[in-house]
């Protein structure tokens, strides 16, 4: 079987992919054991490097959940405030009201344009200058105003590119039963587009939990690699240190990508006859004089 953009492989075509993924999984693992061997031949295999994070609980009470619990509060915090706005300011750009439509792609523009970096530093000095915050509190707070200013600007962009990649032909014909603008982006336009941007929601909520890392390096916040840096110094083993905070990221991001997978499927296949443009009780409600029924294959008019 083949489609206009992909024909299947023949056999020679079958044999050589076999032979490029062979190849790929040998180059791979002489990469790996050629990096195993320069750490054993500096010692960063010995267990003692190790023993802190795999063989005992104390480094991980004292230095890594204590950062991953901040890593976790500004993160979640920064996702829950910025994907509402991201929603809000996307709409808004997509407003027929110059006087919405301007003052919000101003702010997205600028926003999406100054660094994450930047942000972050400027709430700090706004909260010591204006609020008596404690320190551990205002940082908190300086690095999840920076992660939501920034990234609520991107998420906007991403929801108005997603309610425009709807076909026009669903707005109009939406329209031409009666719907008001209001209606046809709540039942029409977003339950479509949030399905088409999730992997660009999920990409940069996976930028969210990274970027708090920022805060750290920049502000002394004590995120998870700032609170694991004491540890290399303590226990002498920054390698072993780093590829512990690496998994533990890896691990987030790997949670955060496979729910945004499931939620995905979930609301592809959530409702029978979902390839219907307009639903069937819809058209009834705004035009009386037509009547839908709902099939297999969605709705049929009678």
């Amino acid at each position: 079987m083949s489609t206009v953009l992909y024909d299947n492989p023949g056999p020679k075509a079958r044999l050589r992919n076999h032979l490029y993924t062979v190849l790929f999984v040998v180059v791979l693992a002489l990469l790996l054991w050629w990096v195993l061997a320069a750490m054993d031949d500096k010692g960063q295999l010995e267990w003692r490097n190790w023993e802190p994070y795999l063989g005992g609980t104390e480094a991980w009470e004292t230095y890594l959940i204590p950062g991953l619990m901040n890593t976790l509060k500004a993160a979640g915090l920064s996702i829950i405030i910025a994907l509402p706005i991201g929603a809000f300011f996307g709409i808004a750009r997509l407003s027929d009201h110059p006087w919405v439509r301007w003052p919000a792609g101003v702010i997205v523009e600028f926003f999406r344009a100054v660094p994450v970096l930047i942000l972050m530093l400027a709430a700090n000095i706004a909260y010591v200058q204006f609020t008596t915050l404690e320190p551990s509190t205002r940082l908190l707070y300086a690095v999840v105003t920076g992660l939501v200013l920034y990234n609520g600007s991107v998420l906007a962009e991403v929801v108005r590119a997603g309610i425009l990649s709807i076909p026009r032909g669903q707005s109009e014909a939406a329209m031409a039963v009666g719907m008001r603008k209001g209606q046809l982006m709540r039942n029409i336009l977003l339950p479509q587009a949030v399905t088409a941007m999730l992997p660009a929601i999920v990409s940069q909520l996976v930028v969210i939990v990274k970027d708090t890392a920022i805060g750290g390096a920049v502000l002394g916040f004590g995120e998870l690699i700032a609170k694991a840096r004491p540890a290399s110094s303590f226990y002498f083993n920054v390698i072993a240190t780093l590829v512990v905070i690496a998994a533990i990221y890896i691990v987030l991001n790997f949670i955060l990508t496979s729910f945004a997978s499931w939620l995905e499927k979930w609301l592809r296949t959530r409702k029978r006859g979902g390839t219907s443009v307009v639903a069937g009780d819809w058209v009834e409600e705004q035009a009386p004089g037509i009547h839908f029924e709902e099939g297999e294959s969605g709705y049929s008019r009678f």
